[in-house]
């Protein structure tokens, strides 16, 4: 058996922080502008509602980062990591913030104060979207927690799928279960969501309409480990996928050149109006496809930029990096702290002032993050390894790189 690598050991990506920093602020943004009414105006309407491409962004990180862990130590010859400490650790880094969160919009924001036990409890278990058509006030931007703790609970499976060795082959079917994937995502989109569509569901924002954007992200992963290992694999693809995207990622110019490009064409009636729901199956494809890429291209850079690079040096600076560590708190609180600043700016729905509402959304954002990230998470992640002493020595050196590996 091969012995812990370079491949194995923890790496650190610190641009992606910055990354997920950025992803949060866009998809504030689209809310803000969205509440002040600027998706009806001409030439800026459309890319401002565009901007929920961070939700891809993030979907594409947790793909990356947490699928690598199992793919490293695949190729290394070792045994997966510990289900258990992965669900632990997911479970301490989503659910003391949410829960905060939900018991925050389900007391504060009016619209929300009817609500019965069975709201709260649906709620509180990121059920909404399979059992309703409608999330709370000030949680709508939920959905996507929803599906991407969907994904959390497959993605053992999935890599034991994608890295059991094909007899008399040898290899693995990564590209297989990859491809699949995508091929889901299209099926879903296009047949089995609107066939199974009975209404009183959500059923178009479950996961299989978004596993092109994670597998996007274990592409990504396979590619980084490959570029670091040296255990003579012949595996051509692999070889080939690798060399042209971290060709590609040391030009971080040209990787977000390209994702503004397509942000351009997703902002076209292409990928439908400025609207959450695009109006044919067709747009929301085209839209679903797209935001995959721009998500794959604006964070490949952050994985193959050379270190030295001033693309990964501007990243890494300790501003931006402790942002990142506070996008998870953004995410969950700026819808409530958006309504609440609206009322006490007297900002009613659809009228202006979207870049007011804005700065006062993320300051007070950052501001509450900062709180719920010394007050709450931190304490929270300090219970990571309770039920996982003894494996620790073994998870030591095959964790998911210190960048956190969720949207948070």
């Amino acid at each position: 058996m091969v012995g812990p690598d370079r491949t194995t050991a923890a790496v650190a990506f610190p641009a992606l922080d910055s990354l997920r920093a950025v992803a949060a602020i866009a998809v504030l943004a689209t809310h803000a502008a969205f509440w002040a009414g600027a998706y009806a105006r001409p030439v800026w309407g459309t890319p401002l509602s565009r901007l929920d491409v961070g939700v891809a962004v993030f979907f594409v990180l947790s793909g990356f980062l947490l699928s690598r862990p199992w793919i490293a130590r695949h190729r290394a010859g070792l045994p997966p990591p510990s289900t258990l400490h992965y669900v632990w650790k997911r479970a301490l880094r989503l659910a003391p913030v949410y829960v905060v969160t939900v018991v925050a919009a389900l007391t504060l924001l009016p619209d929300n104060r009817g609500a019965g036990a069975g709201q709260w409890l649906t709620t509180l278990l990121l059920a909404d979207i399979y059992v309703d058509d409608q999330l709370p006030d000030g949680l709508t931007q939920m959905w996507s927690l929803s599906t991407e703790v969907a994904f959390y609970v497959v993605l053992p499976g999935l890599m034991w799928l994608a890295l059991a060795r094909v007899r008399h082959r040898g290899r693995d079917r990564l590209w297989a279960v990859t491809a699949g994937m995508a091929l889901v995502s299209v099926v879903w989109l296009m047949d089995l969501s609107v066939r199974w569509d009975g209404g009183g569901t959500m059923i178009r924002l479950w996961l299989p309409s978004y596993l092109v954007w994670f597998a996007v992200g274990i592409v990504l992963a396979s590619c980084d480990v490959r570029s670091r290992a040296d255990d003579g694999s012949t595996d051509r693809l692999t070889d080939r996928v690798t060399a042209v995207l971290r060709e590609m990622g040391r030009s971080p110019g040209l990787c977000w050149l390209a994702a503004g490009a397509l942000l351009v064409i997703a902002s076209t009636p292409l990928a439908g109006p400025a609207d959450l729901t695009p109006t044919t199956l067709g747009a929301a494809l085209t839209k679903n496809l797209l935001y995959a890429a721009i998500a794959g291209l604006v964070i490949l850079p952050g994985v193959f930029a050379p270190p030295e690079g001033r693309f990964v040096r501007v990243l890494s600076l300790p501003a931006f990096r402790h942002v990142g560590h506070l996008s998870y708190g953004i995410f969950c609180v700026h819808l409530i702290l958006l309504e609440l600043i609206a009322d006490w700016r007297d900002m009613p729905l659809f009228e202006g002032r979207g870049l007011e509402l804005f700065v006062l959304t993320l300051a007070a954002s950052l501001v509450v993050s900062e709180v719920l990230h010394r007050l709450v998470e931190r304490p929270a992640l300090r219970l990571r390894n309770v039920w996982t002493k003894g494996s620790t020595s073994t998870s030591a050196t095959t964790s998911a790189p210190r960048a956190s590996a969720t949207r948070s």
